[in-house]
């Protein structure tokens, strides 16, 4: 089974781009997460009829918002963190508005694993989200996954909005303490790790030179300036199951690159 990771930037600007009916016949995914598409459902123009479509779509008209298309039927597909979590660990909204409203996670449930995608907030230039990221969504997205792998194994991907380590962008030192790149946020990632979930493209590959986001600027894209912020974690006992994971920066129409991980399920 192949499952891919994509945060579009604007699902609408992709298509517009005919980068996306491509990619689908090109990759095949049959699970596709796709971040920040921008849209509601309908609003783009798709004609995908092998893959069922889950939307997740943010209040504010043109912002933020997630999406599963899947050849395999879910079992049952939840929207958004539980309110028991958000209560718990107080992910209210902040001068940027409500995580809540931004249509940032969905769980879809098939028979042997969940898979999670989600768009974790920006922690914004001046640093203005970290409170919201390191205290609050961060701790409960992890509560989150965990609460979902008592039942089952858990896969979960997408834009994390970080780079855990140096090795996961291209200029690690004048980047210190900037947004992706903060004590607080690498932190938040490394719970993840330290909770059993697994960074699936490090099992494959290391070093630097992988990455997954770049900036519009100097040519960033075309030098491999980048940052690897989009990943697909799996449940410790998945682990066996994981027989590749790759990052595909050959397929544009967006800032960021689709990651993917073929799974043995």
């Amino acid at each position: 089974m192949k499952i891919y990771s994509w945060n579009v930037n604007g699902i609408r600007a992709v298509i517009r781009k005919e980068a996306f009916t491509p990619f689908i016949k090109a990759s095949q995914p049959d699970i596709l997460c796709l971040q920040e598409t921008k849209a509601k459902q309908g609003q783009a123009e798709i004609d995908l009829p092998d893959y069922r479509e889950f939307w997740y779509s943010a209040d504010k008209p043109g912002y933020s918002g997630t999406a599963v298309f899947s050849k395999p039927k879910p079992l049952q597909v939840i929207n958004g963190l539980p309110r028991g979590i958000i209560e718990e660990y107080k992910v209210t909204g902040d001068t940027y508005g409500d995580p809540n409203l931004e249509g940032r996670v969905i769980a879809a449930e098939y028979e042997k694993f969940w898979v999670v995608t989600v768009y974790t907030p920006n922690a914004k230039d001046d640093l203005s989200r970290i409170p919201l990221r390191y205290k609050c969504w961060d701790p409960a997205f992890l509560a989150y996954c965990k609460e979902l792998e008592k039942t089952k194994p858990v896969v979960f991907c997408g834009d994390l909005n970080v780079a855990h380590t140096e090795l996961d962008l291209a200029n690690p030192k004048p980047n210190q303490g900037k947004k992706g790149f903060t004590d607080e946020e690498r932190e938040g990632f490394q719970n993840f790790i330290n909770a059993g979930f697994i960074d699936t493209f490090r099992m494959f590959k290391q070093g630097n030179g992988y990455y997954t986001w770049w900036s519009h600027f100097a040519k960033s894209r075309e030098r491999n300036v980048g940052w690897r912020i989009d990943y697909v974690l799996v449940s410790q006992s998945l682990k066996n199951n994981v027989k590749a994971a790759d990052i595909h920066p050959d397929v544009m129409g967006s800032d960021h690159c689709p990651v993917s991980i073929t799974l043995d399920v």
